[in-house]
């Protein structure tokens, strides 16, 4: 595959954004094409989609190794919805969000002016992309450790029991114990009508404790209370 001087420079700067020495970087470019993208190159150009299945597989199976391992009394039916909740489409699309993945992605003219950038399905499925990526070119203990490494904080909320709540829940709770009040602000609002993308603020007693993106205004203010949950060191 021929990349760009200019590619590679910017392949290699979200490579070491991930923290990830890629040996084949060729893997990192695939894992950034959507199919938006090959469908209009005049050129064959393969998209992610067969990493984001692969990276899908290497994701299920990591959660399910950790859960399984680390709590040996949890049922079948809690473990499954334990993964689903860590394992999900707003985490994914916000870890890869945090690692500005969207900037690198490559889109289709259409997809890119809508929005695409920031979509969290699109978001999602190149995190996905990015695990198959680095699994073939890291191999499996590696991208283990990866895995963990970045869904450290929601395994986290798991062994709390947070993962059967929601954070505005848990931050209530924690506020109104200490006689607070707390209140969430919207910031922002940007993007086309079909993919607006929302920025709140977690506001207590007036002061700025977190600060939340989502593409609807109840994510938004979910991220906010666990960003706020983060730095109250509850999670």
């Amino acid at each position: 595959m021929n990349i760009s001087k200019k590619r590679k420079e910017k392949l290699l700067t979200l490579s070491s954004c991930l923290g990830v020495d890629f040996n084949d970087i060729a893997l990192l470019d695939t894992a950034l094409t959507h199919t938006s993208y090959a469908n209009e190159a005049k050129n064959s150009i393969i998209h992610n989609e067969r990493l984001e299945f692969l990276g899908d597989a290497v994701l299920e199976l990591a959660s399910s190794s950790y859960l399984f391992n680390k709590y040996p009394e949890m049922p079948e039916g809690e473990m499954t919805k334990a993964r689903a909740s860590v394992v999900c489409e707003t985490t994914l699309a916000r870890l890869s969000a945090k690692l500005e993945v969207g900037q690198y992605l490559l889109l289709g003219k259409g997809e890119r002016l809508s929005g695409g950038s920031t979509r969290p399905s699109i978001l999602a499925d190149a995190f996905e992309s990015i695990i198959g990526a680095i699994y073939l070119d890291q191999g499996w203990d590696t991208a283990y450790k990866y895995i963990l490494d970045k869904l450290h904080d929601d395994f986290i909320a798991v062994e709390k029991g947070y993962n059967l709540k929601d954070y505005k829940t848990i931050l209530q709770e924690i506020v109104q114990s200490e006689n607070k009040h707390i209140e969430y602000e919207l910031i922002s609002e940007i993007g086309p009508a079909h993919a607006r993308q929302f920025r709140f603020a977690a506001i207590v007693d007036g002061a700025v404790e977190g600060l939340g993106d989502g593409n609807s205004k109840k994510e938004a203010e979910q991220h906010a209370a666990l960003e706020t949950l983060k730095k109250y060191k509850r999670i």
